[in-house]
C-alpha cells in the first residue's frame, strides 16, 4: 500500500510523462481491441499512431452518455465475455442502464484507487468502516468494500436501510468510519436523535461521503451531528466508480489519481479545452481500463482543476467541488440556474433544514416555472404567520438577488419531504396543460 501511496508525490514532469505514455497505451489498446472505438476512429479518419501526446489527444470524438447507452449491454467491451467478471450499471432513470464491465485486472486496480483515496481522508488499517451505500449493480458499495480491505481496514458490509438496526449496529461494532452519501448521514443523525441516541458519542471519526454532491452547510451539518471529519470523494460508473479522486485531510479540493485518470476541462457548448482554473465540463480518460475502456468521456459535471500545491505534499491536481451538472442546469425566462446555487441560499438561514425540493412546471416542454419547496428546522418552525412570511420574504430576496429572479417558495414543515437512503432527490416536473 505505501508504494501505491507514494504515487500521490511524484514530481510533476515524470508524472505528465507517465501521462503521456498512459494515453497512447489507451489509445493503442481501445483501437485494437473494441469494435465501438476501432469505428470511432475510422470514421474520423484517425490512426492511434497519429495520438503521441495530451494535445493530440484532443483530436478524439468524445464519448457522451448515450453512446453509452446506445452500446447496451456490451458493445463497449473489448474483451470476450469470459475474461469479464464482474458487471455494474447505473440505474437506468431516463432510458437504458449504462453498464460497465470488469475484468480481474480492472478490479484489482480499482481496489487499489479507493485504497488511496481513502488513506488521503485518513483512514488507517486499524479503523472499521461501515458501508452505508447500497450493494448491488451500484459501484459505490463494491468499490469502498475492496478499496477498504485493500487498505487493511475492518469492513462492516451493511448495506443501505434498516436506520435502527445500523444504528444499533454501529454502536455495538464500535464503528468509526461511516462510509454512505451525504443525505443519508443526515438521515441516520435525525433517527438516532429520535430513538434518544446522542450521535456525538458514536465515536464515529470519519465520514466517505460520495454519490452526490455535498454542500458546505450539510457537511458542517453531518460534522456537528456526529463529531466527525466529513470528506468527500469522486466517482462514476461510466468510467469505473468511486476511487477517481477524493480529499485529503485539508479538505482543498479533490486530488485525482492522475497517474490513472487523465482529466480535461472543456466548454460544454464549444468543447475546447480550458486551462487549468477556468471552470467548464469534466472529461475523464481511465488510462488503463481493459473490460469496458472508455476516451474522452464527458461527465456532465461542472468543475475545474486546481494545479497550485496542496499543502499535503501530494503534487497531483485537483478538481474543485462540483458545482452542478450541463444537463441539470435549468434555463427559466433566458435565466440559467444551478440547484448548488439555490442550495448555497438556503444554507445561510438556520431556520430552514438542508432538505429541499425544486419542483418544475413545464408546459410543451418548457420550464414554465419554478417552485423551490423548502423544509423547516425545528428551531425555523412557527405558528406564527407573520414570521413565516417575514422568513419567506428574506429567502426570496436573497434568491432574487443570486439568481436574477425571484421562483415561487413554499415552506415546508420540518421532516415533510422525502428521505432516501440513497441519493436524495432534488428536483421533480410537473407537466401542465
Amino acid at each position: 500500500m505505501q508504494k501505491e501511496t507514494q504515487k500521490d508525490f511524484l514530481d510533476p514532469a515524470e508524472r505528465k510523462t507517465q501521462q503521456t505514455l498512459g494515453i497512447k497505451q489507451a489509445v493503442q489498446y481501445a483501437y485494437q481491441n473494441s469494435p465501438y472505438y476501432r469505428k470511432v476512429f475510422d470514421e474520423a479518419g484517425l490512426k492511434p499512431e497519429q495520438i503521441n501526446n495530451p494535445l493530440e489527444f484532443r483530436q478524439v470524438p468524445f464519448t457522451k452518455k448515450n453512446d453509452l447507452r446506445g452500446a447496451y449491454p456490451y458493445g463497449m467491451a473489448a474483451v470476450t465475455l469470459d475474461k469479464i467478471i464482474r458487471i455494474h450499471a447505473s440505474s437506468g432513470t431516463t432510458g437504458k442502464p449504462i453498464v460497465a464491465g470488469y475484468t480481474r485486472q480492472d478490479l484489482d486496480d480499482w481496489a487499489a484507487a479507493v485504497a488511496r483515496i481513502c488513506a488521503m481522508a485518513g483512514v488507517k488499517a486499524s479503523d472499521i468502516a461501515q458501508i452505508s451505500f447500497g450493494y448491488g449493480l451500484f459501484t459505490g458499495g463494491f468499490g469502498l468494500h475492496y478499496g477498504l480491505e485493500r487498505l487493511g481496514a475492518t469492513v462492516v458490509p451493511f448495506s443501505s436501510g434498516n436506520t435502527e438496526r445500523q444504528l444499533s449496529l454501529m454502536q455495538d461494532f464500535n464503528t468509526n468510519v461511516l462510509v454512505s452519501t451525504p443525505s443519508f448521514a443526515l438521515y441516520m443523525a435525525e433517527t438516532a436523535i429520535e430513538l434518544g441516541y446522542k450521535p456525538a458519542e458514536f465515536g464515529l471519526k470519519i465520514g466517505l461521503f460520495g454519490g452526490e454532491p455535498c454542500s458546505d452547510a450539510m457537511r458542517e451539518d453531518i460534522e456537528k451531528h456526529w463529531k466527525l471529519k466529513a470528506t468527500v470523494n469522486y466517482g462514476l460508473t461510466e468510467v469505473v466508480g468511486p476511487g477517481i479522486s477524493g480529499e485529503c485531510e485539508e479538505r482543498a479540493g479533490m486530488h485525482i489519481l492522475e497517474d490513472i485518470y487523465f482529466p480535461e476541462i472543456i466548454d460544454p457548448a464549444s468543447g475546447e479545452v480550458l486551462p487549468d482554473g477556468a471552470t467548464g465540463e469534466l472529461v475523464l480518460t481511465p488510462l488503463y481500463k481493459e473490460g469496458f475502456p472508455v476516451l474522452r468521456y464527458r461527465t456532465g459535471d461542472i468543475t475545474r482543476l486546481i494545479s497550485e500545491a496542496c499543502p499535503c505534499g501530494r503534487t497531483t491536481r485537483r478538481m474543485d467541488y462540483i458545482a452542478g451538472r450541463s444537463d441539470d442546469m435549468i434555463i427559466i425566462k433566458g435565466v440559467n440556474i444551478f440547484p448548488s446555487q439555490i442550495e448555497e441560499v438556503l444554507a445561510g438561514f438556520s431556520e430552514v433544514s438542508p432538505h429541499y425540493l425544486l419542483v418544475l412546471h413545464k408546459q410543451k416542454g418548457f420550464i414554465k416555472d419554478l417552485e423551490v419547496q423548502i423544509e423547516l428546522s425545528p428551531e425555523g418552525f412557527s405558528d406564527s404567520f407573520r414570521q413565516l412570511e417575514a422568513l419567506e420574504g428574506r429567502i426570496r430576496q436573497r434568491l432574487r438577488s443570486t439568481l436574477s429572479l425571484a421562483p415561487r417558495l413554499k415552506l415546508m414543515e420540518p421532516k415533510s419531504l422525502e428521505r432516501t437512503t440513497g441519493k436524495a432527490k432534488r428536483i421533480t416536473i410537473n407537466e401542465v396543460e
